[in-house]
């Protein structure tokens, strides 16, 4: 089942196009990769795609049963961020306001949900501790599991390992596989190939040369041999 749509699309800020005349679609359980290089455009086209950018031209048109309040959205951490004075519970919690957001107080429901997330997200440990305090794969697991207090169709994340230790890699990589396995799609920026390669359904490459397709398609591409290569030279 088609999840969302994007028709003719163009995005970028102030006026100014980034990328013209994406056309495509996402499925129900898909997980979709989206690389290129710095500057490309991935990080603008998920605002747009969460209605905090409003596109150039063109839509993205969402299914009847996948509206934005089941979205969950993890954002690249600012440095600010990372010194947040709260304690786990406080900002699993606060994932929940984006349901009912008129709504002054949470119910039981909403920390029922925030206590699944944790147990999830294996956190249960962290809950009483400062956010401040912890490694920063900790906080990307109490951030995924605020995000999935948002989610029950389709979570977005933007760099989820940036900056993370290969362990910490290798755990976020992990939990999100199976959230995926449990039905709920993924669009992901990421720079890592070994992501694509492993667990990727779909790959949505933005830059100078845009594809859209299959792991599979995508993996056989000149695009995607160059794009590997310099990530290479990158790494050495």
């Amino acid at each position: 089942m088609i999840q969302f749509v994007c028709q003719n699309l163009t995005i970028g800020y102030e006026g100014k196009p980034l990328l013209e005349h994406l056309s495509f679609s996402v499925n129900k359980g898909d997980y979709l990769c989206i690389v290129g290089e710095n500057g490309a455009g991935k990080t603008t086209f998920l605002k747009t795609l969460l209605g905090l950018l409003p596109p150039l031209k063109g839509n993205i048109q969402w299914t009847q049963s996948s509206q934005q309040q089941k979205i969950g959205y993890l954002p690249q951490q600012t440095e600010v961020q990372r010194d947040f004075p709260a304690s786990v519970w406080e900002i699993v919690l606060s994932g929940c306001q984006r349901s009912h957001w008129w709504q002054p107080f949470y119910s039981a429901q909403d920390k029922e949900k925030a206590e699944q997330a944790i147990k999830q997200m294996n956190i249960v440990p962290l809950k009483h501790r400062c956010y401040r305090e912890l490694s920063g794969g900790q906080q990307q697991r109490v951030l995924l599991a605020r995000a999935l207090c948002s989610a029950s169709d389709l979570l977005i994340l933007d760099e989820p390992v940036s900056g993370l230790d290969p362990k910490a890699t290798g755990e976020m990589y992990e939990m999100i596989r199976q959230l995926n396995q449990q039905g709920i799609t993924i669009v992901m920026i990421s720079h890592d190939m070994g992501a694509v390669i492993e667990d990727a359904t779909m790959v949505l490459h933005l830059g100078k040369n845009i594809f859209f397709g299959s792991k599979e398609e995508y993996l056989k591409t000149d695009i995607a041999r160059y794009f590997a290569l310099r990530q290479e030279e990158k790494e050495r």
